[in-house]
């Protein structure tokens, strides 16, 4: 499927809207750093946010304070969440999980 080129308006308008998205990302990703959301605040605001509920999972643990690359793939296997998945596509019990692990360490 071949898509059609945009004009300069839309090109300009579809960046503006990436731009936003990327900066949502980043600040809920940081106040997750700075302790003052949760990862089940970001989790639940996913769903009527479409920016964060794009984020991948992988970048949310390596948000938290302690978590590098290794450790949130190690914790992501451990909870059969796939590598690729975004936080959109937990499902509950994932999601629960998630929450549970993230709260108990």
């Amino acid at each position: 499927m071949v898509l059609r080129p945009l004009s300069a308006t839309e090109r300009a308008e579809a960046l503006g809207k990436a731009a936003a998205a990327r900066a949502t990302r980043a600040a809920a990703k940081e106040s997750l750093r700075n302790g003052n959301r949760s990862a089940a605040d970001i989790i639940g605001s996913a769903h009527e946010d479409d920016a964060l509920a794009r984020m991948k999972v992988s970048e949310l643990l390596e948000a938290l304070p302690g978590i590098g690359k290794v450790r949130a793939a190690a914790i992501m296997q451990q909870l059969g969440i796939a590598a690729s998945r975004r936080v959109r596509g937990l499902g509950v019990h994932q999601r629960r999980a998630l929450v549970d692990f993230i709260d108990e360490h």
